[in-house]
């Protein structure tokens, strides 16, 4: 969802920059007339801008560079989390790595996510040429050159860095290695405690009292935090709890699957969306 709405940005970004002028070198058109200037733009496929000085105003560059970041973002919001799922003590996925892959030169065990890696730090730059794009914005009188050295490397590098992070979040991707044992096993590692909301909705409606509801689901987690256990044996031990809840609709509280009951509605929706658009 998120990539389908950079899409549509690069496309407005894209409109918004096909413009051309020849006004002149304050923009006045006192040696071109305007007619002249619309009929070479049409003929190169560009709109004439409707106000220019010697330059085209930068806010357009500024925005479609802004677009290039934001893209850079989203591929680094995908980086970032499987450089944390890859982490060791969590391990519920990993970029591709094959036999002759190093993972760190010092460490011959470490399984490093170096593309994801590489990834968020080229994202950074994609973000700081968004920044000297908007520093182009505002020149002197609006005629000076100062954003044109600049424009000289953020414009192809931005472009370049994007079709590049592209190209690498694609391999990734299809590569990508997923450990459902391990998300099992870190879910359950918590001791319950994960399923702490629902068990206080449950406990809030057959107490009649939020207030009260959480306090006993909080002093039962706390003691699963600080000596370990599960919060579902403490609550079913617990003669408050008792009172109102069965084990059997204790243990319905803690089914994962109850979570993941809306998820294929959710898929179905997005995915009609992507298709509607193309």
């Amino acid at each position: 969802d998120e990539l389908r709405r950079h899409r549509r940005r690069l496309e407005l970004a894209r409109e918004d920059m096909r413009v051309g002028k020849i006004s002149g070198a304050v923009g006045t058109h006192a040696h071109v007339p305007p007619d002249v200037e619309e009929e070479a733009c049409t003929e190169l496929g560009l709109v004439a801008a409707p106000a220019s000085t010697q330059i085209i105003q930068r806010d357009r560059h500024a925005f479609f560079l802004s677009v290039l970041a934001g893209i850079g973002s989203t591929i680094d919001k995908f980086a970032v989390e499987i450089r944390h799922l890859a982490r060791t003590e969590v391990r519920e996925a990993e970029e591709p790595f094959k036999k002759g892959n190093q993972g760190s030169s010092a460490m011959p065990h470490k399984r490093n996510p170096i593309l994801c890696e590489r990834i968020a730090g080229l994202a950074r730059v994609l973000r700081a040429n968004a920044h000297a794009a908007f520093e182009n914005v505002a020149l002197w009188h609006e005629r000076d050159i100062s954003h044109s050295s600049v424009e000289r490397v953020i414009l192809p590098d931005s472009l370049i860095l994007v079709d590049y992070l592209i190209d690498r979040l694609a391999f990734v991707l299809d590569g990508l290695r997923v450990f459902p044992d391990r998300m099992r096993a870190n879910l359950e590692g918590s001791g319950g405690l994960v399923y702490s909301q629902r068990v206080l909705l449950a406990l809030t409606e057959a107490l009649g009292s939020r207030e009260a509801a959480y306090q006993v689901v909080q002093s039962n987690a706390m003691q699963v935090w600080e000596e370990g256990g599960s919060l579902e044996q403490r609550l079913a031990a617990d003669a408050s709890v008792q009172q109102h809840l069965s084990a059997n609709q204790l243990a319905e509280l803690f089914d994962p699957q109850y979570y993941l009951r809306n998820l294929e509605g959710v898929y179905q929706r997005s995915l009609a969306r992507a298709w509607e658009e193309g």
